[in-house]
């Protein structure tokens, strides 16, 4: 009987630390991902995989482990240290190789780990790109013999990638800014500072506060975690005590960032959608832009007013960059933090964005409150709000018996979203948990939105 390896999901590797992932798991999908790739046809040893991982104790062990299974399968590994996700995804395509992998939990508790693991041009490696068949391998347990094993060698990309990162702004538009930096004890803090030396070198005024900077696998302030409400006021306070410009903290393996304005108000992912997307409008004339389906208002009026296309996607990783290869769009945004940038191999970064909003800071010389005010105003919502339901398809057709009859669309390409006259909501199902995620929104009518609130949840909770 296979040994069913409960640490796949559907777009990485998660699980908890000893029995769901250890070093000798870590191993068998270092040879499994090899197996797939070297099936795929070239020579031995002409493939090579870049690995690397987050600050957490067991990341380095973990990796040593998958290393030593690519190699074993016949490929060439290629680690490059401690790294947030988007370091592999950047290497993956600089370097032009076969695949990458990032071992990292990310913001889960102290006693997970994980990896995320792409392809050449660092495509995503989900359930029907090649995860499962990693599994299928991983759980068999029985691998090919190779003749030639893979090499490795270990070497820093980290000048390459943030010299990438700096294209994405015009040096000459940053004005003196102040800025409130949280790694969270994370991977990001060693980014932060190769930027603040390029921005030295070239002049740029910003002057970096850096909270719980330095790496720590204990993570000794608290998980990072800023989609928490309980994970912020760190990030909150300083930017109140030093009269910043805007606050900006990361999860552990910095793909998401999270900002703040200059009060230490958070900032919710759905407004920064609109945010980016107007700022690459204006060096991308009627570019295409995707957005997730749960809050789509703000981001549509943005989109148009600044003369681009909007497009709609499924929500997850995997469905947004797919859609984006497809449209050849320039930039996709989640409300949940997640941005993907076309000339970043159409992969989410945490850099990115802040970089973005800082020089639009600059060039419309407003604060962040007053850029994002207008269109929460606009637009308000409540933001996602979970419920814990026992049967999740029937509370969704109670929902759509009240709702549908009145509503002057139904969507349903992620959950159901119906929209009418003065306010719209989306409802789906979590693919990990037992919860329907609300979503909703109004045309600028607070109390509305209130009211709706309370009444979906009445009837999705009862």
């Amino acid at each position: 009987m296979l040994e069913e390896l409960t640490c796949f999901k559907a777009y990485d590797i998660r699980g908890k630390l000893g029995e769901e992932l250890n070093e000798e798991i870590a191993y068998r999908i270092g040879r499994a991902f090899g197996q797939v790739l070297v099936s795929e046809g070239g020579e031995l040893g002409s493939k090579t995989v870049v690995v690397g991982g987050d600050v957490r104790h067991t990341s380095a062990s973990l990796k040593n482990e998958l290393a030593k299974g690519l190699c074993d399968s016949g490929v060439n590994v290629l680690d490059i240290g401690m790294t947030g996700t988007e370091e592999i995804y950047f290497a993956t395509k600089y370097l032009n190789l076969a695949g990458g992998v990032e071992v990292t939990a990310s913001h889960n508790p102290l006693d997970y780990n994980g990896m995320k693991l792409v392809r050449e041009d660092s495509k995503p490696v989900s359930g029907d790109t090649g995860l499962f068949e990693i599994k299928r391998l991983a759980e068999l347990n029985e691998f090919e013999d190779v003749n030639l094993k893979g090499a490795l060698s270990q070497s820093s990309n980290l000048s390459a990638y943030v010299s990438h990162l700096m294209t994405y702004i015009n040096a000459e538009n940053i004005n003196r800014l102040k800025i409130v930096v949280n790694s969270g004890n994370g991977a990001a803090g060693h980014v932060i500072d190769a930027l603040e030396l390029q921005f030295n070198a070239l002049g740029i005024p910003v002057e970096f506060i850096k909270v719980h900077h330095q790496p720590n696998g204990d993570f000794p302030n608290g998980i990072p975690n800023p989609l928490l409400p309980e994970c912020r006021q760190d990030t909150s306070d300083a930017v109140k005590k030093y009269d910043a410009d805007m606050g900006i903290a990361w999860d552990g393996d910095f793909d998401r960032c999270f900002l703040f304005d200059e009060m230490g108000e958070f900032i919710e992912g759905y407004y920064i959608v609109g945010l980016l997307a107007e700022a690459f409008l204006q060096k991308n004339a009627g570019a295409k832009i995707i957005h997730d389906p749960r809050l789509t208002w703000n981001s549509i009026d943005v989109i148009e007013l600044n003369g681009g296309l909007p497009i709609m996607s499924k929500t997850g990783h995997a469905f947004i960059k797919e859609r984006m290869r497809e449209e050849d769009a320039v930039y996709g945004g989640e409300m949940s933090a997640h941005h993907y940038f076309k000339d970043f191999a159409y992969c989410d970064s945490g850099m990115i964005p802040w970089l973005l909003v800082a020089e639009l800071l600059c060039v419309k010389n407003k604060p962040l409150s007053v850029l994002v005010k207008e269109r929460i105003a606009a637009f308000p919502s409540p933001g996602e709000i979970n419920s814990v339901v026992k049967d999740a398809d029937l509370a969704i057709e109670c929902v759509l018996n009240q709702y549908s009859g009145s509503a002057l669309n139904i969507d349903r390409t992620d959950g159901i979203s119906l929209e009418f006259d003065t306010w719209r909501f989306n409802l789906r199902k979590s693919n990990t948990e037992p919860l329907l995620r609300l979503n909703l929104e109004t045309r600028g009518d607070k109390e509305l939105m209130i009211l709706k609130t309370k009444e979906l949840l009445e009837l999705i909770r009862n």
